[in-house]
C-alpha cells in the first residue's frame, strides 16, 4: 500500500484531500499542528469506514521539529505521496502589515513546503516513484487586495514546483501545484456573500473541496505519470 502525507490535512480542503487518497486505497498520514485533535478524529473516520490513515504533529514553521517528525513518519514507511496543504492567513494591506504577519504567513505556507518536503526526498527518490503535489491559491495568479503575503507564498509555491520537478523527473517523481479558487468552507461562507461570488466567479458558484481533491488524486494517480512542473488552477473560470 502506498502511503501519502497530506500537511494541514485537518482543514476542510485537506480533510477532503485526506478523503480522496484514502478512497484511492492509500495509507494516509495527515498532519496537524493546532489541529491534531480533528486530524485523529478525520483518522478514525477514515479507518472507521474501511481506509487507513495515522496522524502526525509538527510546527512546519520551525524546521528542526519538523525534520525529527518526519523520521518518525519515515520509520513506519516512505511516503510516495506528498500533499503540502498547510497554509495560514494574515490579511491585511500592506502599509499596515507587520513584519510578523509577513513572515509567519510565509513560514507556514512556503517554508512549510520545504520543511516538509526535504526529509522525505532522498527515501522517495530511492523507490523510483512519487508525487509532489503543492496546494497555491487563485490569489498566487491574480493578486488579491490584503493578501500580499499569501500572494506571495503560494506563488513561490509554484516556483518551487517547477524547479523540483527538473530536480526529480528522471526518478520517476512528478512535481505539481494546484491553484483552487473559492472553495467552500465556514470561513468562506461566514466572509463572502452570494453576489460578491456571482460577481468574481464566472461560474457563479463556490467550489467544493471534493472537487479540489479529485484533482489532487488524479496527479497522485498513475494516469497523471507524464504531467509535471505544471500548476493546475481549479476556479471556476477565474483566470
Amino acid at each position: 500500500m502506498k502511503r501519502a502525507l497530506v500537511t494541514g490535512g485537518a482543514s476542510p480542503l485537506g480533510a477532503a484531500i485526506c478523503r480522496g487518497l484514502a478512497a484511492e486505497g492509500l495509507h494516509v498520514v495527515i498532519h496537524a499542528h493546532a489541529g491534531l485533535p480533528r486530524a485523529e478524529a478525520l483518522a478514525a473516520e477514515i479507518v472507521g469506514g474501511g481506509g487507513s490513515a495515522d496522524t502526525m504533529s509538527c510546527d512546519l514553521a520551525d524546521f528542526a521539529a519538523t525534520e525529527a517528525a518526519m523520521q518518525g513518519v519515515l520509520s513506519r514507511g516512505v511516503p510516495q505521496v506528498v500533499v503540502h496543504n498547510a497554509g495560514t492567513h494574515a490579511d491585511v494591506p500592506m502599509a499596515g502589515m507587520s513584519a510578523a504577519q509577513w513572515q509567519g504567513v510565509l513560514d507556514v505556507s512556503l517554508g512549510g513546503f520545504f520543511g516538509a518536503v526535504r526529509p522525505l526526498l532522498l527515501p522517495m527518490m530511492a523507490t523510483r516513484w512519487g508525487r509532489i503535489i503543492a496546494v497555491s491559491s487563485v490569489s498566487a495568479l491574480l493578486g488579491n487586495r490584503g493578501q500580499v503575503n499569501y500572494a506571495a507564498a503560494k506563488a513561490g509555491l509554484i516556483g518551487a514546483v517547477k524547479s523540483l520537478s527538473r530536480e526529480v523527473a528522471s526518478r520517476g517523481i512528478t512535481v505539481n501545484a494546484v491553484a483552487p479558487g473559492v472553495i467552500a468552507s465556514p470561513a468562506v461562507e461566514a466572509a463572502v456573500s452570494a453576489e460578491r461570488i456571482a460577481a468574481v466567479v464566472p461560474m457563479k458558484r463556490v467550489g467544493r473541496p471534493e472537487e479540489v481533491a479529485d484533482l489532487v488524486a488524479f496527479l497522485a494517480s498513475d494516469r497523471a505519470g507524464y504531467i509535471t512542473g505544471q500548476c493546475v488552477s481549479i476556479n471556476g473560470g477565474m483566470t
